[in-house]
């Protein structure tokens, strides 16, 4: 798998960066920019070339018959995202996420934290909090569409203090380009540079 999708790649006049930090193996794994639909097919392709024990996310009924023949065999996770029944209890999606870190060793969880493919300036948080609920590092997979390069390229372990850990992983992103950089931003929140 890891020849193939490095091949396929390749074709596509794609590099990956073979350089990845030891984190990768058990860590909330930032997927980003997301500004198209092609940024999933080169991101897991990616991952795979990379080794990377990567899954990721999806409504459970996204993982049941027929769609799961596709879904689960390429790293699909259930996650019941449907509304809460008044009165009958369900997990929040950060402790969902966080009991998946307790079934797997070795695993990378693939996230996007911008949401949706459109313009947005402050991320989901639940990346976050997953990792320091889990006790894990965030790591840092990128696509950059100007220069055709992909890879993982940095970690930070959260320490609660997101001004902080924002910054570290806000200075990696501001160097990578996107597909469409209209589509693209920061999180405004915490980017000091942005606020100048």
């Amino acid at each position: 798998m890891s020849k193939l999708a490095a091949f396929i790649l390749k074709l596509h006049g794609w590099k990956v960066d073979p350089v990845i930090p030891k984190e990768s193996d058990r860590s909330v794994m930032i997927a980003a920019p997301h500004t198209t639909n092609w940024d999933f097919y080169f991101m897991m392709l990616t991952f795979w070339a990379l080794k990377v024990p990567v899954r990721f996310t999806i409504k459970d009924n996204w993982t049941k018959f027929p769609f799961g023949l596709i879904t689960k065999p390429i790293g699909a996770i259930a996650i019941n995202r449907r509304p809460k029944k008044s009165g009958a209890p369900r997990k929040s999606y950060v402790e969902s996420m966080i009991d998946i870190f307790k079934k797997y060793d070795r695993i990378a969880v693939a996230v996007t934290p911008e949401g949706t493919r459109a313009l947005r300036t402050e991320w989901k948080m639940g990346f976050y909090h997953t990792a320091v609920g889990a006790g894990v590092p965030i790591t840092f997979g990128y696509l950059d569409f100007k220069h055709k390069r992909s890879g993982v390229g940095g970690v930070v372990y959260p320490t609660g203090n997101m001004k902080e850990d924002f910054k570290v992983i806000n200075d990696f992103y501001r160097t990578v380009h996107p597909k469409y950089p209209e589509l693209w931003s920061l999180d405004v929140r915490y980017d000091e540079e942005q606020k100048r």
